[in-house]
């Protein structure tokens, strides 16, 4: 099974959904929300894709200045094709098109179970998150 790498290629919301859907991220991710999956695709500056054939079977979707920081918020692969290392060619694809030295920082379930730490992720403790705009205590 030959596997093709491609950075920014147009994909669809239902290419997105399916996929994800097919993946570990499904649980964490609005996929009933067409109009939010379109959103974050279409404001996505680096969305690095796995193909086989014409079947969709991987996605690192990253926001990036290129420079200092990558945050690759999303990392799924189809569930039929895992254990191939194509989780890890997205993640060089994604670094490839940064300068050296661009940090690839994400959020993880604790879940994870040491998976991103036997990449070569280190764990990070210092990560905040609003996810309700009416918690922000305003002076």
């Amino acid at each position: 099974m030959e596997i093709e790498y491609k950075v920014n290629h147009p994909i669809t919301v239902n290419q997105y959904i399916t996929l994800v859907n097919k993946s570990a991220l499904s649980e964490h991710r609005p996929t009933d929300n067409e109009a939010t999956v379109k959103g974050m695709l279409e404001n996505s500056n680096l969305i690095v894709t796995a193909w086989v054939d014409d079947q969709l079977v991987g996605i690192a979707r990253s926001m990036t200045d290129f420079h200092y920081c990558c945050y690759l918020s999303d990392l799924a692969v189809d569930e039929s094709v895992q254990s191939m290392g194509i989780d890890k060619y997205l993640i060089l694809v994604t670094a490839e098109s940064m300068v050296d030295g661009c940090k690839i920082v994400l959020l993880s379930d604790q879940k994870e179970g040491g998976y991103y730490s036997k990449m070569g992720f280190k764990e990070q403790n210092r990560a905040w998150v609003l996810t309700d705009i009416s918690e922000l205590v305003l002076p």
